[in-house]
């Protein structure tokens, strides 16, 4: 079983002159699942990309362990990561099928799941062949969801993950994480909608490393 865990020293982020947020000190253990909660525009996805190793913090460190608590090299941490957010967008000409034989270029699945599999997970089967430009919002996010939580990966990112979801949705995104995320280190941002994060053991407000800004 792969593990991740992840340290953040002092870290801030500043866009032009106005800092997001600043000295945010976070330690997550190995399988840790942690909800940052905030305001719209408040930085939680910022956040987010810098965990993911995507983005750069204006100052401070972060750092990522495996198993053996050996460091893992920024450069290589996107092997270890899966996302789920609004802002990144699915290759829309791709049915799901060609879209999880790409995946798979990059990154392996849990399991012994075929392609079919994971549509069926999606709950997208009878839509197997069907272009993403012709889904629903909904479609679009289980999909989404799908490959972020199901990847082969220790850390799992997850922006807002049930918008767009009704609340057969929200009970099938529960599920979800239930059967194939609770041994990954877990981290949600989230608006308060708590069916998001109620698997969390902890939580953090980005809106509490605002205040001593300058």
């Amino acid at each position: 079983m792969h593990l991740i865990s992840i340290q953040t020293n002092n870290l801030g982020k500043r866009f032009g002159r106005e800092w997001i947020f600043r000295s945010l000190n976070l330690r997550l253990e190995k399988a840790d699942k942690l909800v940052i909660t905030g305001s719209n525009g408040s930085g939680k996805s910022t956040l987010l990309q810098i965990l993911s190793g995507y983005v750069l913090p204006t100052e401070g460190t972060i750092n990522w362990k495996d198993n053996h608590d050996t460091e893992i090299l920024k450069e290589n941490i996107f092997k270890h990561v899966s996302i789920a957010s609004p802002a990144l967008e699915l290759i829309e000409e791709f049915t799901p099928l060609e879209l999880i034989k790409h995946q798979r270029c990059f990154k392996n699945f849990q399991g012994n799941f075929s392609n079919l599999d994971l549509v069926e997970i999606a709950l997208l089967y009878p839509h197997k062949n069907k272009t993403i430009k012709n889904f629903s919002s909904g479609m679009k996010q289980r999909l989404k969801l799908m490959l972020a939580v199901v990847s082969d990966t220790s850390l799992l990112l997850l922006d807002e993950p049930i918008i767009n979801l009704d609340h057969h949705g929200i009970e099938w995104y529960k599920e979800l994480i239930r059967k194939h995320a609770m041994h990954k280190t877990i981290v949600v941002c989230s608006n308060k909608q708590k069916d998001e994060y109620e698997f969390c053991s902890s939580e953090i407000s980005i809106d509490n490393y605002k205040l001593s800004l300058s």
